[in-house]
Protein backbone atom coordinates (compact mmCIF):
# COMPACT_ATOMS: atom_id res chain seq x y z
CA UNK A 1 0.00 0.00 0.00
CA UNK A 2 2.87 2.29 0.84
CA UNK A 3 4.54 1.86 -2.09
CA UNK A 4 1.18 2.67 -4.40
CA UNK A 5 0.82 5.47 -2.47
CA UNK A 6 4.54 6.65 -3.10
CA UNK A 7 4.01 5.79 -6.97
CA UNK A 8 0.77 8.05 -6.83
CA UNK A 9 2.24 10.71 -4.96
CA UNK A 10 4.93 10.69 -7.22
CA UNK A 11 3.24 10.64 -10.44
CA UNK A 12 0.92 13.67 -8.92
CA UNK A 13 3.98 15.51 -8.42
CA UNK A 14 5.27 14.98 -12.13
CA UNK A 15 2.14 16.22 -13.36
CA UNK A 16 2.31 19.00 -11.21
CA UNK A 17 5.47 19.69 -11.97
CA UNK A 18 5.04 19.60 -15.98
CA UNK A 19 1.88 21.64 -15.27
CA UNK A 20 4.05 24.38 -14.16
CA UNK A 21 6.46 24.30 -16.55
CA UNK A 22 4.11 25.41 -19.21
CA UNK A 23 2.07 27.85 -17.01
CA UNK A 24 3.16 31.63 -17.20
CA UNK A 25 5.36 32.69 -14.82
CA UNK A 26 3.37 35.21 -12.08
CA UNK A 27 6.15 38.31 -13.27
CA UNK A 28 5.75 41.97 -11.30
CA UNK A 29 2.73 43.83 -12.07
CA UNK A 30 4.45 46.67 -13.83
CA UNK A 31 5.81 44.68 -16.23
CA UNK A 32 4.07 44.08 -20.03
CA UNK A 33 4.32 43.29 -23.50
CA UNK A 34 5.67 46.73 -24.21
CA UNK A 35 8.03 47.37 -21.01
CA UNK A 36 8.85 43.45 -20.26
CA UNK A 37 11.49 42.92 -17.05
CA UNK A 38 15.49 43.76 -17.54
CA UNK A 39 17.53 41.04 -15.98
CA UNK A 40 20.85 40.65 -16.00
CA UNK A 41 23.15 37.88 -15.58
CA UNK A 42 26.76 38.61 -14.50
CA UNK A 43 29.53 35.88 -16.29
CA UNK A 44 30.24 33.28 -14.37
CA UNK A 45 26.83 33.64 -12.29
CA UNK A 46 25.52 30.08 -10.39
CA UNK A 47 22.31 28.81 -11.19
CA UNK A 48 21.17 29.69 -7.85
CA UNK A 49 22.39 33.40 -8.38
CA UNK A 50 20.77 33.65 -11.74
CA UNK A 51 17.54 32.06 -9.45
CA UNK A 52 17.43 34.56 -7.41
CA UNK A 53 18.30 37.61 -9.47
CA UNK A 54 15.28 36.47 -11.62
CA UNK A 55 13.04 36.63 -8.45
CA UNK A 56 14.45 40.46 -7.09
CA UNK A 57 13.96 41.37 -10.87
CA UNK A 58 9.87 41.03 -10.61
CA UNK A 59 9.66 37.31 -11.30
CA UNK A 60 6.70 35.98 -8.65
CA UNK A 61 8.30 32.57 -7.79
CA UNK A 62 9.89 31.10 -5.19
CA UNK A 63 14.08 31.11 -6.16
CA UNK A 64 14.80 27.55 -4.54
CA UNK A 65 11.78 26.17 -7.14
CA UNK A 66 13.18 27.83 -10.35
CA UNK A 67 16.81 26.67 -9.22
CA UNK A 68 15.28 23.24 -8.79
CA UNK A 69 13.94 23.47 -12.48
CA UNK A 70 17.51 24.66 -13.69
CA UNK A 71 18.96 21.92 -11.79
CA UNK A 72 16.57 18.97 -12.94
CA UNK A 73 16.73 20.13 -16.68
CA UNK A 74 20.41 19.33 -16.24
CA UNK A 75 21.12 22.89 -18.72
CA UNK A 76 22.27 25.02 -15.16
CA UNK A 77 25.28 25.31 -16.49
CA UNK A 78 24.53 25.88 -19.65
CA UNK A 79 23.08 29.43 -18.68
CA UNK A 80 24.86 32.28 -20.54
CA UNK A 81 25.58 36.08 -19.40
CA UNK A 82 23.72 38.80 -20.65
CA UNK A 83 20.58 40.73 -20.41
CA UNK A 84 17.07 39.64 -21.13
CA UNK A 85 13.74 40.63 -21.32
CA UNK A 86 10.72 38.67 -19.51
CA UNK A 87 7.49 39.36 -20.89
CA UNK A 88 3.86 38.12 -19.50
CA UNK A 89 3.26 34.57 -21.13
CA UNK A 90 7.26 33.29 -20.89
CA UNK A 91 6.71 29.97 -18.66
CA UNK A 92 9.21 28.23 -16.89
CA UNK A 93 10.47 25.99 -19.85
CA UNK A 94 10.36 28.80 -22.82
CA UNK A 95 12.19 31.32 -19.73
CA UNK A 96 15.09 28.51 -19.23
CA UNK A 97 15.40 28.18 -23.75
CA UNK A 98 15.82 32.05 -23.54
CA UNK A 99 19.04 31.86 -20.50
CA UNK A 100 20.39 28.46 -22.48
CA UNK A 101 20.33 29.92 -25.96
CA UNK A 102 21.50 33.46 -24.68
CA UNK A 103 18.69 35.35 -26.56
CA UNK A 104 19.71 38.70 -25.13
CA UNK A 105 17.55 41.57 -25.21
CA UNK A 106 18.35 43.90 -28.36
CA UNK A 107 17.73 47.23 -29.15
CA UNK A 108 17.84 49.69 -32.45
CA UNK A 109 20.04 52.58 -33.07
CA UNK A 110 20.04 54.40 -36.00
CA UNK A 111 22.84 56.76 -38.20
CA UNK A 112 21.49 58.55 -40.81
CA UNK A 113 23.11 59.62 -44.12
CA UNK A 114 24.37 63.16 -44.19
CA UNK A 115 25.15 63.64 -40.28
CA UNK A 116 28.06 64.77 -38.93
CA UNK A 117 30.04 63.77 -35.95
CA UNK A 118 28.04 65.73 -33.32
CA UNK A 119 24.85 64.55 -35.09
CA UNK A 120 26.48 60.74 -34.26
CA UNK A 121 27.77 61.25 -31.14
CA UNK A 122 24.25 62.89 -30.07
CA UNK A 123 22.57 60.16 -31.18
CA UNK A 124 24.64 57.37 -29.40
CA UNK A 125 24.55 59.20 -26.26
CA UNK A 126 21.38 60.19 -26.11
CA UNK A 127 20.22 56.37 -26.33
CA UNK A 128 18.07 55.06 -22.90
CA UNK A 129 19.51 51.51 -24.05
CA UNK A 130 23.44 51.99 -23.75
CA UNK A 131 25.47 52.13 -21.01
CA UNK A 132 26.84 55.70 -21.19
CA UNK A 133 30.93 54.89 -21.37
CA UNK A 134 31.81 58.03 -23.66
CA UNK A 135 30.26 60.49 -21.56
CA UNK A 136 32.90 63.57 -21.32
CA UNK A 137 35.15 61.80 -23.69
CA UNK A 138 36.62 63.83 -25.90
CA UNK A 139 35.91 63.08 -30.01
CA UNK A 140 39.95 61.80 -30.03
CA UNK A 141 39.69 60.15 -26.97
CA UNK A 142 36.40 58.01 -27.94
CA UNK A 143 38.38 56.99 -31.84
CA UNK A 144 41.28 55.97 -29.51
CA UNK A 145 38.58 53.79 -27.61
CA UNK A 146 36.94 51.96 -30.12
CA UNK A 147 40.60 51.22 -31.65
CA UNK A 148 41.10 54.59 -34.28
CA UNK A 149 43.85 56.28 -32.05
CA UNK A 150 44.67 59.68 -34.18
CA UNK A 151 42.09 59.38 -36.93
CA UNK A 152 39.66 62.03 -37.37
CA UNK A 153 36.01 61.02 -36.64
CA UNK A 154 34.44 62.54 -39.08
CA UNK A 155 32.41 60.68 -41.59
CA UNK A 156 33.94 57.59 -40.52
CA UNK A 157 30.82 55.77 -38.97
CA UNK A 158 28.80 54.19 -41.58
CA UNK A 159 25.08 55.08 -41.84
CA UNK A 160 22.53 52.12 -41.16
CA UNK A 161 20.69 50.66 -37.90
CA UNK A 162 22.63 48.98 -35.24
CA UNK A 163 20.86 46.03 -33.77
CA UNK A 164 22.69 45.60 -29.80
CA UNK A 165 21.98 44.02 -26.68
CA UNK A 166 20.34 46.39 -24.36
CA UNK A 167 22.62 48.06 -22.02
CA UNK A 168 26.07 47.69 -24.53
CA UNK A 169 27.76 49.97 -24.31
CA UNK A 170 27.63 53.07 -26.46
CA UNK A 171 31.32 52.75 -27.53
CA UNK A 172 30.01 49.46 -29.45
CA UNK A 173 27.83 51.02 -31.49
CA UNK A 174 30.24 53.43 -32.89
CA UNK A 175 33.37 50.10 -32.79
CA UNK A 176 31.14 48.09 -34.86
CA UNK A 177 29.98 51.80 -37.42
CA UNK A 178 33.66 52.56 -37.75
CA UNK A 179 34.46 49.34 -38.96
CA UNK A 180 31.74 48.90 -41.19
CA UNK A 181 32.66 52.23 -43.30
CA UNK A 182 36.11 50.48 -43.25
CA UNK A 183 34.88 47.64 -44.92
CA UNK A 184 32.50 49.80 -47.40
CA UNK A 185 35.30 52.00 -48.08
CA UNK A 186 37.64 49.29 -48.91
CA UNK A 187 35.11 47.48 -51.49
CA UNK A 188 34.29 50.52 -53.46
CA UNK A 189 37.97 51.70 -53.49
CA UNK A 190 38.52 48.22 -55.46
CA UNK A 191 35.95 49.35 -57.87
CA UNK A 192 37.43 52.61 -58.46
CA UNK A 193 37.68 54.22 -61.77
CA UNK A 194 40.90 53.87 -63.62
CA UNK A 195 40.75 57.09 -64.27
CA UNK A 196 39.54 59.07 -61.22
CA UNK A 197 41.52 61.96 -60.18
CA UNK A 198 41.25 60.83 -56.32
CA UNK A 199 44.44 59.51 -55.18
CA UNK A 200 43.66 57.41 -51.42
CA UNK A 201 40.45 56.07 -50.30
CA UNK A 202 40.38 58.50 -47.33
CA UNK A 203 40.01 61.46 -50.49
CA UNK A 204 37.16 59.23 -51.99
CA UNK A 205 35.52 59.40 -48.16
CA UNK A 206 35.76 63.23 -48.34
CA UNK A 207 34.70 63.48 -51.77
CA UNK A 208 31.85 61.35 -51.21
CA UNK A 209 30.75 63.00 -47.76
CA UNK A 210 30.39 66.38 -50.36
CA UNK A 211 28.35 64.42 -52.41
CA UNK A 212 26.21 63.15 -49.81
CA UNK A 213 25.30 67.04 -48.79
CA UNK A 214 24.92 68.43 -52.09
CA UNK A 215 22.37 66.31 -53.20
CA UNK A 216 19.36 63.46 -51.92
CA UNK A 217 18.41 62.59 -55.70
CA UNK A 218 20.19 59.03 -56.19
CA UNK A 219 19.95 60.36 -59.84
CA UNK A 220 22.10 62.53 -59.72
CA UNK A 221 24.71 61.48 -57.34
CA UNK A 222 27.48 60.43 -60.04
CA UNK A 223 26.70 62.96 -62.14
CA UNK A 224 27.39 65.43 -58.86
CA UNK A 225 30.88 63.70 -58.27
CA UNK A 226 31.45 63.97 -62.10
CA UNK A 227 31.00 67.18 -61.72
CA UNK A 228 33.65 67.48 -58.51
CA UNK A 229 36.47 64.80 -60.27
CA UNK A 230 36.48 67.53 -63.39
CA UNK A 231 37.34 70.08 -61.17
CA UNK A 232 39.95 68.11 -59.08
CA UNK A 233 41.80 67.55 -62.67
CA UNK A 234 41.77 70.84 -64.04
CA UNK A 235 42.61 72.41 -60.49
CA UNK A 236 39.06 74.11 -60.52
CA UNK A 237 38.41 75.25 -57.28
CA UNK A 238 35.26 73.26 -55.77
CA UNK A 239 33.22 75.94 -54.56
CA UNK A 240 30.83 73.67 -52.53
CA UNK A 241 28.25 75.39 -49.89
CA UNK A 242 27.98 72.23 -47.31
CA UNK A 243 31.91 72.13 -46.60
CA UNK A 244 31.64 75.92 -46.14
CA UNK A 245 29.13 75.42 -43.79
CA UNK A 246 30.66 72.34 -42.25
CA UNK A 247 33.86 74.87 -41.83
CA UNK A 248 31.75 77.69 -39.97
CA UNK A 249 31.04 74.89 -37.66
CA UNK A 250 27.65 76.22 -34.68
CA UNK A 251 28.11 79.68 -36.10
CA UNK A 252 25.85 78.48 -38.73
CA UNK A 253 22.70 79.69 -38.13
CA UNK A 254 21.18 78.27 -41.34
CA UNK A 255 21.85 81.71 -43.43
CA UNK A 256 25.34 81.75 -45.70
CA UNK A 257 26.37 84.71 -46.44
CA UNK A 258 28.56 86.03 -48.64
CA UNK A 259 31.06 87.20 -46.03
CA UNK A 260 30.96 83.24 -45.32
CA UNK A 261 32.08 82.07 -49.05
CA UNK A 262 34.93 85.01 -48.84
CA UNK A 263 36.24 84.17 -44.96
CA UNK A 264 39.03 81.81 -45.51
CA UNK A 265 38.73 78.55 -43.44
CA UNK A 266 40.33 75.04 -43.87
CA UNK A 267 37.16 73.69 -45.26
CA UNK A 268 36.58 77.12 -47.87
CA UNK A 269 36.52 75.54 -50.88
CA UNK A 270 36.10 79.17 -52.23
CA UNK A 271 38.84 79.91 -51.23
CA UNK A 272 41.37 76.68 -51.23
CA UNK A 273 41.30 74.88 -53.68
CA UNK A 274 41.28 70.97 -53.84
CA UNK A 275 39.19 69.22 -51.33
CA UNK A 276 38.81 69.73 -47.67
CA UNK A 277 40.72 68.14 -45.04
CA UNK A 278 38.41 65.47 -44.21
CA UNK A 279 35.09 64.29 -44.60
CA UNK A 280 31.77 66.71 -43.94
CA UNK A 281 29.36 64.30 -43.23
CA UNK A 282 28.79 59.88 -43.10
CA UNK A 283 27.76 59.36 -46.69
CA UNK A 284 25.81 56.37 -47.73
CA UNK A 285 26.53 53.57 -49.83
CA UNK A 286 25.41 55.19 -53.02
CA UNK A 287 27.56 58.22 -52.58
CA UNK A 288 31.06 56.62 -51.97
CA UNK A 289 29.91 54.39 -55.01
CA UNK A 290 29.73 57.65 -57.03
CA UNK A 291 32.76 58.68 -55.68
CA UNK A 292 34.76 56.43 -56.91
CA UNK A 293 32.87 55.70 -60.15
CA UNK A 294 31.49 59.10 -61.07
CA UNK A 295 29.41 59.34 -64.55
CA UNK A 296 31.21 61.11 -67.25
CA UNK A 297 30.02 64.14 -68.40
CA UNK A 298 31.81 67.72 -69.66
CA UNK A 299 29.95 69.72 -66.74
CA UNK A 300 31.61 72.02 -64.06
CA UNK A 301 28.69 73.64 -62.85
CA UNK A 302 25.65 72.74 -61.12
CA UNK A 303 22.83 74.63 -59.95
CA UNK A 304 19.93 73.16 -57.57
CA UNK A 305 16.43 73.95 -59.34
CA UNK A 306 14.24 73.62 -55.78
CA UNK A 307 12.69 70.44 -56.40
CA UNK A 308 15.87 68.61 -55.16
CA UNK A 309 17.32 67.84 -58.95
CA UNK A 310 20.01 69.90 -60.08
CA UNK A 311 20.23 71.67 -63.60
CA UNK A 312 23.91 70.66 -65.21
CA UNK A 313 26.45 73.08 -67.27
CA UNK A 314 29.44 73.19 -69.18
CA UNK A 315 30.26 76.77 -69.53
CA UNK A 316 29.85 79.43 -66.88
CA UNK A 317 27.40 81.02 -69.67
CA UNK A 318 24.80 78.25 -69.42
CA UNK A 319 25.55 77.86 -65.53
CA UNK A 320 24.52 81.82 -65.13
CA UNK A 321 21.61 81.82 -67.08
CA UNK A 322 20.67 78.65 -64.89
CA UNK A 323 21.32 80.49 -61.76
CA UNK A 324 18.86 83.52 -63.24
CA UNK A 325 16.13 80.74 -63.96
CA UNK A 326 16.65 78.87 -61.19
CA UNK A 327 17.79 80.78 -58.21
CA UNK A 328 17.20 84.37 -58.59
CA UNK A 329 14.24 83.41 -60.36
CA UNK A 330 14.14 85.85 -63.50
Amino acid sequence: MLLVVSLLLGMLLAAGGMWWLQQPLTLAPSSSAQNPLLVTIEPGASAQTVADRLQASGVNTPSQLLYAWFRFSGQARDIKAGTYEIAPGTTPRTLLSKLVRGEQALRSITLLEGWNIRQVLQAVRSSPDLTQDIEGMSQNDIMALIGYPGRHPEGRFFPDTYRVVTRAPASSVLRQAAQAMEQRLTQVWEQRDPASPLRTPDEALILASIVEKETGLESDRRRVAGVFSNRLRIGMRLQTDPAVIYGLGERFDGNLRRVDLQTDTAYNTYTRAGLPPTPIAIPGMASLLAAVRPQETNAIYFVSRGDGSSQFSATLEEHNAAVQRYILRR
